[in-house]
């Protein structure tokens, strides 16, 4: 299984925003989304706001891959289900990174909704 490496974990982690595509089934990319990225350990994430009903998210069910490219960083994932037990610290990430917007937008993807539909994104390459 491949790995980020220490530089892609540090510019994605820290990058404001990550444009997602996801692969249909014939494995042709979607247009990219705009999303926060969260970085927890040597693991990122991301989550939908409107929980599991969010186009993009399922999009991402389809095939499970697609691409993801933030800071300059281009790289095939696999969309895999995060450890739930990690909720609460996700959710604190979110809160200490995207602060600035305040807690309201931030409540967006710190609910139930939104951590039943966070993916963890797993290099493919």
């Amino acid at each position: 299984m491949a790995t980020w490496t220490r530089d892609e974990l540090d510019r994605v982690g820290d990058a404001t925003e990550l444009d997602l595509q996801s692969a249909r089934d014939d494995g042709t990319l979607r247009d990219p989304v705009t999303m926060w990225v969260v970085r927890f350990g040597d693991e990122l994430f991301v989550r939908s706001m409107n929980g599991p009903d969010g186009a993009w998210y399922r999009g991402t069910q389809t095939r499970r891959q697609g691409r993801v490219t933030a800071d300059g960083i281009t790289k095939d994932v696999a969309f895999d289900d995060p450890d739930h037990g990690l909720d609460a610290h996700i959710d604190e990430v979110y809160r200490t990174k995207y602060q600035r917007y305040g807690a309201n937008i931030v409540g967006g993807v710190v609910n139930p909704a939104s951590r039943e539909a966070t993916l963890k994104l797993t290099p493919r390459s």
